[in-house]
């Protein structure tokens, strides 16, 4: 009988393997953690009351904050009224990024976030369910002496959620309202070198436009982009894995199609998981390098759903092949109860992504949770995901337990075996079991370190040394599920090794009836392990 290599493997050279795992992945979270920086950087920038006092607005005009072509600014709002200036007419002018600094494509993305800052006043106090509604202009140029040329113009309506802590009464104006941040602005790439922001707050009292929003004094800016030096780790690791991860599925494969049988079902989902984890590994984000690739977050969001969508159906058919008390065997329609809530969460995720970052590829300040019919939409979504996900782990449970027990059960059979015979498969449930130990470290060391990485304070020091918490969590955890890829491929390909039929029923002192008990009443190997004829019931029963 051949299986797989994990069950003529002994223990000696599990360990070996098992150790050679184990030391990859202290070095994936090394990496992370010592060499790369930190994955991402926040920069808050404050933006300049530029003046605007054209009487055609709607002709283009790039109002720089700073440096020799700056614009004629005002410092505070108190300052337009005696020299009798419009509210129209004041333009918040931001330029990406701070002075003597220069954007690189190697920061991969930008998110934007906004904060204003408003005064209480008896006379003009914020309304509820305001909505404050932004003129936005971005541009860009690689050049500090070139002209700006337009990315984005578009009309961003947003609602503000404030509250004044302090009564509401006259020796209590100017003091400013809480209000929590806003969603502004993500793009897929950082293709050029500087960014301005032009935004206006247009006043029409007779559309209701800007009206009952409080005092706006200033507007703030909290950007965030990928670390460079992160980024360069991270493609590195991925040029590294993707030839490694490749090389171990085109050979998984071959020993599999070098048998005489067709390849089960379980061999094919070990098969899919390879190239789903191929297809993350391939680093062509070296492309955005070079290219102005805006798409490149939501394409990383589709292939990392194609991974967590295939490694989540395999954990169910793993449990389900090893079960085997069915009457249906060896066919994905059999697991469609289990597979669909997969299907439909990550449907439901594809979707709610679309709506968010595949808008956002034409308008950059477009958000889904910014309008009440888009907050009711995404947290649909969001839920029904939620609840696909937890039918899935109770399927998952309850098969894990279906799978112990009957393990169990069977445990019952060996006493009456001869004595090699019943340590070779105390040997196999011992790795099965091993391997869903295994199984469950991965999925609890993902849990932890992210939960870790949110509440730290995203490093920290031993001495002189200073470990990146957030970029350990990152490459370790990324690297943990390639080695498990990587292990899955190569415990469970074919062996070559047989035991041949005098071997089996002779020297091991195996008899007949032993034999049956074991064994299906199929003679060829028909399953990758041999789990499958200790564990299985008779579909006759």
């Amino acid at each position: 009988m051949a299986g797989a290599i994990i069950e003529n493997m002994s223990t000696k050279k599990l360990c070996i393997v098992g150790g050679i795992l184990l030391v990859f992945q202290v070095i994936a979270f090394l990496v992370g953690g010592l060499i790369a920086p930190g994955p991402t950087t926040a920069v808050s920038y404050m933006s300049v009351k530029c003046v605007d006092v054209r009487k055609n607005h709607h002709k283009m005009k790039w109002l720089m904050p700073w440096g020799p072509n700056q614009c004629d600014k005002i410092r505070d709002i108190e300052e337009a009224i005696p020299r009798e200036i419009e509210a129209n007419d004041i333009v918040f002018s931001v330029h990406i990024p701070l002075p003597s600094m220069e954007m690189s494509p190697w920061f991969q993305f930008m998110l934007f976030i906004l904060q204003l800052d408003i005064a209480f006043k008896l006379n003009n106090q914020i309304r509820e369910n305001a909505e404050v509604s932004m003129d936005v202009s971005l541009a860009y140029r690689d050049d500090m002496f070139a002209e700006w040329t337009e990315m984005a113009h578009e009309r961003v309506p947003r609602k503000l959620k404030c509250t004044f802590t302090s009564p509401k009464t006259p020796e209590h104006e100017g003091r400013y309202y809480e209000c929590d941040v806003l969603p502004f602005m993500e793009i897929g790439s950082v293709a050029h070198k500087y960014y301005l922001l032009n935004i206006r707050l247009p006043v029409n009292e007779k559309k209701k436009i800007n009206v009952g929003i409080g005092e706006i004094k200033d507007i703030r800016l909290v950007g965030i982009h990928q670390n460079g030096g992160f980024t360069k780790v991270w493609f590195a690791m991925k040029t590294f894995l993707t030839p490694s991860i490749f090389i171990i599925m085109v050979w998984y494969w071959r020993r599999i199609t070098m048998m005489s049988r067709p390849p089960v079902l379980l061999e094919k989902v070990i098969f899919a998981l390879g190239i789903s984890m191929t297809f993350i590994n391939i680093p062509v984000e070296w492309f955005s390098i070079g290219f102005d690739w805006t798409w490149m977050l939501l394409f990383g969001d589709i292939r990392q759903g194609i991974f967590y969508a295939m490694l989540l159906s395999f954990w169910i058919i793993f449990c389900g092949e090893h079960m085997m008390d069915q009457h249906e065997r060896n066919h994905i329609a059999g697991y469609w109860k289990q597979v669909g809530p997969i299907a439909i969460g990550s449907f439901c995720l594809f979707i709610f992504d679309m709506c968010e970052r595949g808008v956002q590829l034409t308008n950059p300040f477009y958000s889904i949770w910014t309008t009440d019919v888009g907050t009711e939409l995404a947290m649909a979504f969001i839920i029904v995901a939620g609840i696909c996900l937890c039918l899935y782990f109770l399927f998952l449970c309850f098969m894990v337990f279906q799978v112990f027990r009957n393990i169990s059960g069977k445990q019952s059979s060996l006493p009456a075996m001869s004595k090699v015979r019943r340590l070779h498969y105390e040997g196999l449930i011992f790795r099965f079991k091993f391997l869903m130990l295994i199984t469950l470290a991965c999925a609890a060391m993902t849990v932890i370190f992210f939960i870790v990485s949110q509440v730290t304070e995203g490093h920290w020091k031993w001495g002189g040394v200073t470990v990146q918490v957030n970029s350990a969590f990152f490459t370790g955890i990324y690297g943990m599920w390639n080695l498990y890829v990587f292990a899955l491929m190569f415990l469970y390909a074919p062996s070559h090794k047989n035991y041949g039929e005098d071997q089996s029923n002779g020297d091991l002192g195996v008899h007949s009836g032993e034999e049956l008990q074991l064994t299906t009443t199929i003679t060829h190997v028909d399953g990758p392990t041999e789990i499958y004829k200790l564990t299985r019931k008779e579909a006759q029963e």
